[in-house]
């Protein structure tokens, strides 16, 4: 009994493991067709319980929004998909009229994406929140 059990286990996490690889996979493939068009500002808003959002937008060099993708979900079957009403806006000149359209989590990776590129475009640098991980198993610096 006690076998079947750590078996079972170890199927259930090998197949999440395969899953997240190729989840993976398929966003750095997203991000890879968005690079070859410009530069990509990136913004998210992880959920612990609710779906995590990440939305990218592809962009040139007068900060014009080429294309315009996002992932949100709570499964490994999550996939980047395209993000329609944000083709041919400026990305430093978009208000929340912009966005309204979107649900509340694509709103705040939306305006995660537009912090980061304006912390970015300034020469600053990105502080990397900490995971649930970090607390439980704190480094030592």
């Amino acid at each position: 009994m006690i076998w079947s059990m750590i078996i079972l286990i170890g199927a259930a996490w090998l197949t999440q493991s395969v899953f997240g690889f190729l989840q993976i996979k398929h966003f750095n493939r997203k991000y890879a067709e968005l690079r070859s068009l410009g530069r990509v500002a990136i913004g998210k808003r992880t959920g612990l319980l609710r779906a995590g959002t990440v939305v990218m937008f592809a962009i040139d060099k007068q900060n014009n929004i080429l294309k315009a993708a996002k992932m949100q979900g709570v499964t490994v079957f999550s996939r980047v998909r395209k993000m329609k009403g944000f083709d041919g806006k400026n990305l430093l000149t978009l208000s929340e009229d912009d966005y309204k359209h979107v649900n509340k989590l694509t709103r705040t990776a939306i305006e995660d994406a537009l912090n980061s590129y304006e912390i970015i475009s300034n020469g600053g640098e990105l502080k990397v929140k900490k995971g649930w991980i970090d607390y439980l198993i704190p480094r030592k610096n």
